[in-house]
């Protein structure tokens, strides 16, 4: 009985280790999206840049949660030695490995913000401080129950914060770090003119697609996975992650007159929403979750554009700023029993937890770029700009005519 014990032991911890390492190799797919996305909205001459500064941001920020970030928001460290780490089937290692595909995600946002204009190492500086340190900070208090918030909020409101897969933590935090570097770096050179918004189309919107549809497959594994094991898998997650994906693009087809632009956006809005309640929704309540973030993506994206003459090249404050808290307060509200949901939620621990993570990334972004800006500035010069960072910083075009 023991080593039959023993064997279904060993059994359950080899299927766990393997589950959350297939999440982990389908969210790191999902970075190839941040980049053929990028591709795909800068101009030409920006391409081989937005490839370098994904691939590269990736590395410094595995580094960066290996030896510091992992430990700030869990307490754990890698350390001990290979026999201690390899325990139950090496499943903590390949939970941060899991994670870390997470908080890379916050430079690989971060990055569509400041496409064309940025200089290269100053940002993999600005990377290295945001997932070592700003991240796994809100990260930890949030997943982790660091500093008593959480308790506070149960206390309080008879709730903690709930964010299931990321809509705040992860791309609200990204969003709202990537507004305060837009701020700093300014608008690219003839962006605006008169008080106009001068054109300045994507440059090849396969690529575009491409990389929204990598997004999109590489979500699922994004919400389902973030259960962690396998005895907390939902088809619930999966089904409405579907379905606000769908809620997503339709309605910003329909508000963004069928812009392709608009068209391939408006799934990723939806599924940036319902990371926070896809495990307490009902499939209705993330429909109109997704919907509400498509509109919100398209609205924003013009205001921001058009009216604040803020040149966030991708859109990714409307898109993971603002999504991501809308995501934070629709799991309050379409994650209660009142509305089909399964509960345990308050709508003001989701608003107050939601707040939280947009002051933290925010002035976390002020203060990380503000500094570096000083110290090293961010942006190229006006030659380099006008001739294009691949050239400028890589030496080489994205193709080439013999």
């Amino acid at each position: 009985m023991e080593n039959l014990n023993s064997a279904v032991e060993t059994l359950i911890h080899g299927a766990n280790t393997l589950f959350i390492l297939m999440g982990a190799i389908m969210v790191l797919a999902m970075h190839a999206g941040f980049a053929f996305l990028e591709v795909g909205t800068v101009r030409q001459k920006n391409q081989v840049n937005a490839l370098s500064k994904i691939i590269s941001d990736f590395a410094i920020s595995c580094l960066a949660y290996f030896f510091v970030g992992y430990w700030i928001a869990y307490g754990a460290t890698f350390f001990a030695d290979a026999a201690t780490l390899s325990q139950n089937n090496g499943y903590a290692l390949v939970k941060f490995f899991f994670l870390m595909t997470f908080a890379a995600a916050i430079p690989a946002i971060i990055s569509g913000g400041i496409a064309e204009r940025a200089k290269f190492a100053p940002q993999l500086c600005a990377s290295l401080l945001i997932v070592g340190v700003v991240y796994p900070f809100f990260e930890g208090i949030v997943w982790n129950g660091n500093y008593g918030f959480q308790g506070w909020l149960e206390a309080q409101f008879g709730a903690g914060f709930h964010d299931f897969a990321g809509s705040v933590v992860v791309h609200a935090v990204g969003g709202w770090i990537a507004l305060g570097a837009v701020l700093l770096l300014g608008a690219r050179n003839g962006r605006y003119r008169g008080g106009h918004v001068v054109a300045m189309p994507p440059s090849n919107i396969p690529f575009l697609a491409l990389g929204a549809w990598i997004l999109t497959i590489g979500w699922f594994g994004f919400n389902v996975m973030s259960a962690q094991t396998l005895e907390g898998i939902s088809g619930l997650v999966a089904v409405n992650s579907l379905m606000a994906m769908v809620g997503g693009t339709l309605v910003a087809l329909l508000v963004g007159r069928a812009d392709p632009g608009f068209i391939h956006n408006g799934p990723l809005a939806g599924l940036v929403a319902v990371c926070a309640g896809s495990d307490l929704m009902h499939p209705l309540g993330a429909l109109a979750t997704g919907a509400v973030a498509g509109g919100l993506f398209v609205w924003t994206f013009i205001l921001t554009q058009n009216r604040f003459k803020i040149d966030d090249v991708l859109g990714v404050w409307p898109l993971h700023g603002l999504c991501g808290v809308w995501g934070g307060l629709a799991a309050g509200i379409f994650g209660t029993e009142a509305l089909g949901g399964l509960g345990g939620v308050s709508f003001m621990s989701q608003l107050i937890g939601s707040l939280a993570g947009v002051v933290i990334a925010f002035a976390g972004g002020l203060l990380v770029y503000g500094v570096i800006k000083a110290v090293a500035g961010l942006r190229l010069t006006d030659e380099e700009e006008y001739q294009g960072a691949d050239l400028s910083i890589h030496k080489i075009g994205a193709t080439s005519v013999d």
